[in-house]
């Protein structure tokens, strides 16, 4: 059985999958001083990876997060690639990609040939199985859940997820390291959804049930959420998840508990992913966004 390096000897983070979550937990590890190597397959979307996760830390300056040395340096120790071999060079490595099971299973065996035997790989699915994305590799004691929550670098919390073989060391580094990057880390099961997004299914179901049924509109929906004490409402958020990400989740979690009513995805969603109403990174979703770049998620 591996044991993981020591959470003292971890000083520089592979981030596989340059998208939004990928670019955020990239901001997220550079505040926290890590080295930091940001790969994906396609050259345009580590450039524009770059691009944003620079914004964002000159951004994080302005709001005093950052000094201008700060920025400097974390830009420094900042690098982003297309070759895959280069995840050998790295000392814990987060998993930023598509949400589908099959993709990730085929990242994780190439992630197990190839980065060093005591290095821990942690998936940010929201809701796949971390024990069957562990089968695929020769060290599942190694394998775990870190979920972060978007936006990476605002949204405290992290699940951490532990599979059917992670070791308890793998647990206590990992969770370490979320607290060292400055969020609050909460270990959870690896069932369906895991915590929160098993918890979060009926919130939107619910929600496009009542716009369905003619009940609301998505406005009074979110009004009369927010008036009850969230920060946002639920189309808002759906909108600022990507609503394609959002259906995926849903269907996940439908498929894993099978069919089971409450967690049911709704003909609203699929339509609009459909259409290519993906929320604020399409530009359109329940709202309109002008000032949206189109950014896409990996």
């Amino acid at each position: 059985m591996s044991v993981p390096r020591p959470l003292e000897s971890i000083e520089k983070i592979g981030i596989v999958g340059a998208g939004t979550m990928g670019s955020g937990i990239a901001q997220v590890a550079l505040m926290a001083g890590y080295r930091v190597l940001l790969y994906d397959l396609k050259p345009s979307q580590v450039q524009q990876a770059a691009q944003i996760v620079e914004r964002n830390l000159q951004q994080a300056a302005e709001r005093g997060k950052l000094d201008p040395e700060g920025v400097r340096g974390a830009l420094e120790r900042f690098e982003v690639t297309t070759h895959f071999s280069r995840m050998e060079e790295v000392d814990f490595v987060i998993e930023a990609i598509i949400e589908q099971f099959e993709v990730k299973q085929a990242l994780f065996e190439n992630l197990d040939r190839t980065c060093q035997p005591d290095v821990i790989l942690a998936s940010n699915t929201s809701s796949l199985p971390i024990t069957g994305i562990a089968a695929a590799t020769r060290r599942p004691e190694l394998v775990v859940g870190m979920h972060f929550f978007n936006p990476a670098y605002a949204m405290k919390l992290v699940e951490v997820v532990r599979g059917h073989l992670t070791a308890p060391e793998t647990i206590a580094c990992t969770r370490a390291l979320a607290e060292r990057m400055g969020k609050v880390p909460v270990v959870v099961q690896d069932t369906p959804g895991f915590l929160v997004n098993r918890v979060a299914r009926p919130f939107y179901g619910e929600a496009l049930r009542i716009v369905g049924e003619g009940i609301a509109t998505v406005e009074q929906v979110d009004r009369l959420v927010r008036a009850a004490g969230f920060r946002m409402g639920p189309f808002e958020l759906m909108d600022l998840i990507g609503i394609d990400v959002n259906l995926a989740v849903t269907k996940s979690v439908y498929n894993a508990y099978f069919h089971e009513p409450r967690y049911q995805p709704h003909l609203i969603q699929h339509r609009m992913v459909q259409a290519g109403l993906l929320g604020r990174k399409s530009g359109r979703g329940f709202y309109t966004y002008p000032d949206a770049q189109g950014e896409k998620e990996a």
